[in-house]
């Protein structure tokens, strides 16, 4: 676990939605939605949605080093967690990103790329300390993935 200040303490999400963003070969390919069902004994169970049916993954989380790997039946992911706080707007902004690779039965398989995903819940404590963008903004795609997680949610309400 990420220790912050004070006495409360970060990990991993779950369940959870994340907005999720990804480039094959130097293309911006997909927008869709990550979601986290269950992280059991480092076992990741979920979906991936980037045409309109939930895909199902499996994968590993390493609470220690922060690294998450997790395969669908198109695609090989596998990528690091950062948490950006916003005291101001009392948001924790939790950004998965790294490579994927694109498997058969693809059209693409062979191809690699990058990922990045987010997701965000409200911040009730204190900010991490040692926080790597505390004094920077998150990547860009940060914001996108979380624009198109924003509107999932509001039409679904």
């Amino acid at each position: 676990m990420v220790t912050a200040q004070g006495t409360s303490s970060v990990s991993f999400p779950f369940p959870s939605v994340w907005g999720i963003h990804a480039s094959i070969a130097g293309r911006s390919i997909i927008f869709g939605t990550l979601v986290i069902q269950s992280i059991t004994n480092n076992s990741v169970i979920g979906t991936v949605n980037f045409r309109g049916s939930p895909i199902p993954i499996n994968g590993f989380w390493n609470e220690n080093t922060k690294q998450i790997t997790f395969d669908s039946p198109f695609a090989s992911f596998s990528g690091n967690l950062t948490i950006f706080d916003d005291p101001q707007i009392r948001i924790r902004h939790f950004i998965l990103q790294g490579r994927i690779l694109m498997k058969p039965p693809s059209l693409q398989a062979g191809e690699y790329g990058t990922w990045i995903a987010t997701t965000d819940i409200s911040l009730n404590e204190y900010p991490i300390s040692g926080n790597s963008y505390t004094q920077q903004l998150p990547p860009v795609g940060a914001f996108l993935t979380s624009t198109i997680l924003h509107q999932q949610r509001n039409q679904n309400f």
